[in-house]
């Protein structure tokens, strides 16, 4: 069965963005080294899965990163990926999308996860998307956590685990750290 991985963003006191979704404090940490892990992350997968928020970010970034002529050969490797990868936005808002495979989701969250699970193919990637990933914690649907800390503290914005209901203990899968003080943390529910 695929497994839902969430790959997040963290600072050290464990916001995934500061007040307003203010996302800049992780950009000066991030690194060609960080780039190609992704990248390597993501090759596991051949579907992604966002909230609103973070597919209209990302469907605004990563289609001109395939024809920007002065993009880094890792960044276009990933940028193929999330442009050539299933796309898949769960919200109550959004009506049209214009990302190449791309498509919208809604009802129940736990049945819809469950399908996809059971669907053939790579396992599932869940970027950003606080929200989305809050309600899929709530219902025990992560497999995996990729959770990448920044040395960064900033005292307020979005906690990620702010809306947990439950203790969960999980297993460590590896760490690694890199050159810019960024650490990843991969844990297993």
């Amino acid at each position: 069965m695929k497994k839902l991985i969430v790959s997040m963003n963290l600072t050290l006191d464990g916001y995934l963005s500061g007040p307003g979704q203010n996302l800049e404090w992780h950009f000066r940490f991030w690194s060609p080294d960080m780039g190609q892990r992704l990248a390597m992350e993501l090759s596991r997968a051949d579907t992604i899965l966002l909230g609103r928020n973070t597919y209209e970010a990302m469907a605004e970034y990563w289609p001109m990163k395939s024809v920007d002529l002065r993009c880094a050969r890792d960044e276009l490797a990933m940028a193929d990926m999330m442009n050539g990868y299933r796309k898949l936005v769960y919200s109550k808002t959004l009506t049209t999308t214009h990302w190449n495979n791309t498509s919208i989701m809604g009802g129940p969250i736990g049945k819809t996860i469950g399908r996809l699970k059971k669907d053939p193919g790579k396992h599932i990637m869940v970027y950003g998307s606080g929200r989305l990933v809050s309600a899929l914690i709530q219902q025990r649907l992560v497999d995996e956590y990729q959770l990448w800390i920044h040395p960064v503290i900033l005292g307020d914005g979005f906690h990620l685990f702010s809306r947990l209901k439950y203790t969960s203990s999980l297993r460590l899968g590896g760490t690694t750290t890199f050159d810019s003080g960024v650490v990843l943390m991969e844990y297993h529910a």
